[in-house]
C-alpha cells in the first residue's frame, strides 16, 4: 500500500512540472486565463452537473463526496479541445490542444474520507497579430496557467447527510508577449509581462440525499469558496531583438523595467443544485453557479475597453444506465451521460459580454474487476461574438479518463 501512495506522489508532482496551455483562445489573455472546467469527464459528460456523490467515482467539484467513498479511487483525465476561431470579416482560423485535465485519488476510512490530486484552474494560450496604418505589425502572445494542489476531506454524518472540505494551493506562471516588427527597421522592439501567481483558497461543501418512494432519490448539493487573494510577483522586460528566418529572437539590447507587485481578489463561488433519479439506473438535475466577479482586475496591465461583471452558470444533465449488475450484456452496464450549459463569464469587452454554450453527452464503459470505468465525453459549444470586432469560438472538446477502483484495507482472517 505504501509503494501505491508513493507512486500516485511522484507521480503528481511530475505531472505538475509540465506546462500546459490547454488552449488557443484570444480570450485568454484577460485576467488569469481561460478557466478551466474543474471536474471529472463524468461530471462535463453531463453538462458540468457536480451534484452527484456515491462510492465509487471521485468528486472533484464538492468535497463532501469524500465522505460517501467506500473504495479506494484514483481518477486521471485528458482532454482534446478543437477550436475555430470566427471574426466579422469571415475570416476563420483551427487550433487545437491536447493537455491534461486532473489527477487525484480518493480514500474511504469509515465514515471518513480523504483525497489528493492536482486540477488545472485556468489557461493562457493565444498568439494574434495585427496590423498598423503605418505598416508595422503587432504580434501578440501569451502562454501559462494557474494549476492547483487540494487536499480534501468528507465525514458522512448520517446516511442522508455528507459534509467536506478541501484545502487548495493555487499557483502558476503566465506570460505574455508583444513584438513590434517595422519592415523598414534592422531590429524589432519586444515587451514581456511576466506573473508568477500563488494563493491558497478553501471550499466548503455539504450533500443531502432522501428516499422520496421506494425508488426515488431526491439528491441536493451546496459548495461555498469564499474569495481569497493570488498573489501576483510581476515582472517586466524590455528588448531590441532580431528575428530570425525560423522566428528564433536574438537580444540585441535588454532592459528590466520595475513593475509592482499585486494582490487579486479572487471571487467568491457558491454552487446550489439538485435533481431526482432512480440510484443505480437514472439521474436528472440542475445546478446554478454565481460569483462575485464584478471587483476582478487584471494582473499588472489595464485595459480601458474590459469590465469585470457578476457571473452565472446554469447546468442541466443526468445519466441512464439500463442494468448496472447485468451478466449477460456488456451494453446493459455501460452508463449514458447528457447535458446542457450556459455561462455569462463575467468577461465584457467593447462593451459586449463574453458567454458560453454547450452541449455534451458520453459514456462510462466498464473495465477490469470491482466498478472500475473508462469514461469517454464529447462536447461542442460556442464562446464570445463577431460584434464590436471581437472573435466568436466554436470549440469542440474529447475527454478521456480511467475511474479505478481498488481496496487497501481489508481484515484479515485466519482459520
Amino acid at each position: 500500500m505504501i509503494k501505491k501512495i508513493l507512486v500516485v506522489i511522484l507521480v503528481i508532482v511530475t505531472s505538475v512540472s509540465y506546462a500546459q496551455e490547454g488552449t488557443s483562445s484570444p480570450y485568454s489573455f484577460y485576467g488569469v486565463g481561460l478557466q478551466k472546467f474543474k471536474g471529472t469527464v463524468e461530471n462535463r459528460s453531463m453538462g458540468g452537473l457536480g451534484i452527484l456523490t456515491d462510492s465509487i467515482h471521485l468528486n472533484l467539484q464538492n468535497p463532501a463526496s469524500f465522505g460517501e467513498l467506500g473504495l479506494t479511487t484514483y481518477t486521471i483525465g485528458a482532454n482534446y479541445n478543437g477550436l475555430n476561431l470566427d471574426n466579422a470579416a469571415g475570416d476563420d482560423s483551427y487550433k487545437d490542444n491536447a493537455s491534461l485535465d486532473y489527477l487525484a485519488i480518493g480514500i474511504p476510512a469509515g465514515k471518513f474520507g480523504f483525497g489528493f490530486g492536482v486540477i488545472p484552474v485556468s489557461s493562457v494560450g493565444y498568439q494574434t497579430n495585427s496590423f498598423n496604418d503605418d505598416g508595422s505589425e503587432n504580434q501578440f502572445l501569451g502562454t501559462g496557467g494557474l494549476n492547483k494542489v487540494f487536499v480534501a476531506a468528507g465525514f458522512k454524518v448520517n446516511e442522508n447527510l455528507s459534509v467536506g472540505l478541501d484545502i487548495n494551493y493555487n499557483f502558476g506562471n503566465i506570460e505574455n508577449k508583444a513584438l513590434l516588427r517595422r519592415a523598414e527597421l534592422e531590429f524589432d522592439t519586444r515587451e514581456i509581462d511576466n506573473s508568477d501567481l500563488s494563493g491558497v483558497s478553501l471550499s466548503f461543501g455539504v450533500a443531502y440525499k432522501t428516499m422520496l418512494t421506494e425508488k426515488l432519490e431526491l439528491t441536493t448539493s451546496i459548495v461555498s469558496t469564499p474569495s481569497f487573494k493570488l498573489k501576483s510577483e510581476n515582472t517586466l522586460e524590455l528588448a531590441t531583438v532580431q528575428i530570425a528566418a525560423t522566428g528564433a529572437e536574438l537580444v540585441i539590447e535588454r532592459q528590466e523595467v520595475e513593475v509592482a507587485d499585486r494582490d487579486l481578489d479572487l471571487p467568491a463561488e457558491v454552487k446550489v443544485g439538485g435533481g431526482i433519479g432512480e440510484p443505480k439506473k437514472w439521474f436528472i438535475g440542475a445546478e446554478y453557479t454565481y460569483l462575485n466577479a464584478s471587483n476582478f482586475d487584471n494582473r499588472s496591465f489595464t485595459a480601458d475597453n474590459v469590465v469585470y461583471d457578476n457571473a452565472s452558470k446554469v447546468r442541466l444533465g443526468g445519466y441512464y444506465i439500463p442494468k448496472y449488475n447485468s451478466l449477460t450484456s456488456y451494453l446493459n452496464r455501460i452508463v449514458y451521460r447528457g447535458g446542457i450549459r450556459y455561462e455569462e463569464t463575467g468577461l465584457n469587452i467593447n462593451g459586449q459580454p463574453i458567454n458560453e454554450f454547450g452541449i455534451s453527452f458520453g459514456v462510462g464503459l466498464p473495465v477490469g474487476n470491482l466498478f472500475s470505468n473508462a469514461n469517454v465525453g464529447f462536447e461542442f459549444g460556442t464562446r464570445g461574438t463577431t460584434d464590436a470586432g471581437l472573435v466568436k469560438e466554436e470549440f469542440f472538446n474529447l475527454s478521456l479518463s480511467l475511474s479505478l477502483n481498488d481496496r487497501w484495507f481489508r481484515k484479515v482472517k485466519f482459520n
